[in-house]
This record gives C-alpha cells, structure tokens and sequence, in this order.
C-alpha cells in the first residue's frame, strides 16, 4: 500500500458469474463497512474493462468480492498481479486449484482429509445413463454456491435430467448424507463451527435468501467434531496454499462419529452479504464486519 493517510481501496463486485448478484451484495455490504473503518472506497463492477478502470483509479488495494468464475478462479488475481495491485484474499494458482473441484480434492487427498469418491463425466453420458451407483450429486466442477446442483436419490430408476446450463463436462460425486457444517479460516486460524440448519437441499437460494436457512453458531456438536472441523479446515487451507479468509464446508453423519465426518470444498471467496457465515463466525469471536474488513485489506498482497 501506499503512505497514503487513508488508503484507497477499490472492491471489485459483480463480474459476468453466475454468482453476480450475490457478489454485488457482498461488495456493497463491504464496502459500506470499509468506509466505517475509515477507508476511502471506491466500488467497482468487474467488466471486459476491468485492467483499464484499475489504472485509472490506481487504489492502493483491491478487495475481492467476485464470486464464481473469472473473479474466484484466479483470472482476476492474475491482472492484479500483472498491474502489482495489492489484492485480498488468495493467490492465482491456489484459487483456480480451489474452484476445480476435482483436482482440489486430489490436494486434500494427498494431505489426507476425508473425501467422497467422484468423477468428471460428459453431461451427455450423465443424462444418458447412472454412471455410478446412487444416490450420488452432480453439479459443475467450477462453480460454487450450489450453482446447478442435482441429487439423484437411492433407488433412482433413471440418471437426472441436466438442464441447458450445466456445463459439457461436470462432476458426479458420491452423496455425503448428514449435517451441513462449515469453518472459517483467517489468517492461520479457524474460528469455529457453523451448523447450518435448512428444510432440504443447502442449495442457492437457502444460502442467500433471508430465511433460507438458520445457521447455529457455534455449533451444537461433540467437541471432537469440532476439533476436527477446525483441523481439517486449517489443513485444507494450507493444502491449497490459500490466503487471507477461507471457509471450508462438511458433511457430518452423526451416526458414524469422526467417520461420518467429509470434507466437500474450500471457498477461496466465501459471501459478505447480512446472511453470510464468515461474518457470524468472526463475530463469535468479537470481531465486528468492519473490523474483519479491514483485516482482510491489511493482509493484502502481491504474490500471493
């Protein structure tokens, strides 16, 4: 950053992924608490000219509230990086390993954290036949906030009907029953559990729509649960070589103990918006939005 008395941050928002809309609400609730926090804001919608607005603002930092492709995938950190913008957030190479599902996981494995079983399959053969043994869930490997989620039940008698916007290759990975669960990582620390409570599916609209779903915080789980919430989140983090704020996401069979206990993904971006998780989890441990914001933008970098 710049000497400066009050740094000049930009907040990139928005952008062409599927995700827009949240990512807008992400950036103008941060935003709004970076200008509490004393910062002077500028806040940006990331189009096809994004490189050029940047030169023309020349802020001092850019806080990441992409979501989803082009913003979460390392696409905008690598301009960021080309212009020696200091950036929120992680690196190039550890966001686009963390939107690929598939080779994210082989990372985790490699690091040993519990997995489920999955495949990268054509979308054709997926609509065509079960190409493997239900129940299992096929989304698209490189999105997130449940972007396009189908869950083909036991004893399905036939494969799921993907609809026009599903990519031409997408991912097939075995069903993980049990609880919703997930921990924020900052900085080299994990901040707890979250115990997200929904009527279904944890899909888009339960995530972002007031009301969607009840989040217990912290969660009301065995200690060792717990424990290893924190553990596997930090090791997954590290695993993916991530930065700044990351929130991990789990599946919990009680029924099975620390076996029921799966790893699904790590969110390089996780939400901003009033119903977001990473914001309760820290206010659980007396760190106000504003103060979160503006740790995030002190922990800004190039090389990342």
């Amino acid at each position: 950053m710049s000497s400066r008395t009050t740094p000049k941050v930009a907040v990139l928002m928005g952008g062409p992924s599927a995700e827009r809309e949240v990512s807008l609400s992400s950036g103008h609730e941060c935003a709004a608490a970076l200008r509490e926090a004393d910062f002077e804001v500028i806040e940006l919608d990331a189009g096809p000219d994004v490189a050029a607005r940047l030169i023309e603002i020349a802020p001092d930092v850019v806080f990441n509230a992409l979501h989803g492709r082009f913003g979460e995938d390392g696409c905008v950190q690598g301009i960021l990086e080309w212009l020696r913008i200091p950036y929120t957030h992680s690196g190039v190479l550890s966001s686009a390993l963390a939107m690929d599902k598939q080779k994210s996981k082989a990372a985790f494995q490699a690091a040993g954290l519990p997995v489920m079983d999955s495949m990268i399959a054509g979308k054709s053969e997926v609509s065509a036949r079960h190409v493997m043994a239900p129940p299992y869930v096929v989304k698209p490997n490189n999105e997130g906030s449940s972007v396009g989620i189908y869950i083909v039940a036991e004893g399905s008698n036939g494969p799921p009907e993907l609809d026009d916007a599903m990519p031409d290759q997408v991912m097939v990975e075995t069903y993980a029953p049990g609880r919703e669960l997930t921990t924020t990582v900052m900085g080299d620390r994990a901040l707890g559990v979250t115990d997200i409570v929904t009527d279904g599916w944890y899909d888009y609209t339960a995530k972002y729509a007031p009301g969607g779903s009840r989040h217990v915080v912290p969660a009301d789980i065995p200690k060792e649960i717990t424990e290893a919430c924190n553990d596997y989140a930090l090791r997954a983090h590290v695993a993916l070589g991530c930065r700044g704020v990351s929130r991990t996401d789990f599946r919990w069979d009680e029924t099975r103990g620390l076996d029921g206990l799966i790893l699904l993904e790590i969110n390089t971006q996780p939400g901003m918006t009033p119903t977001s998780l990473v914001p309760e989890q820290a206010a659980a441990h007396g760190i106000s939005f504003p103060q979160l914001c503006a740790w995030i933008v002190e922990d800004a970098s190039c090389d990342r």
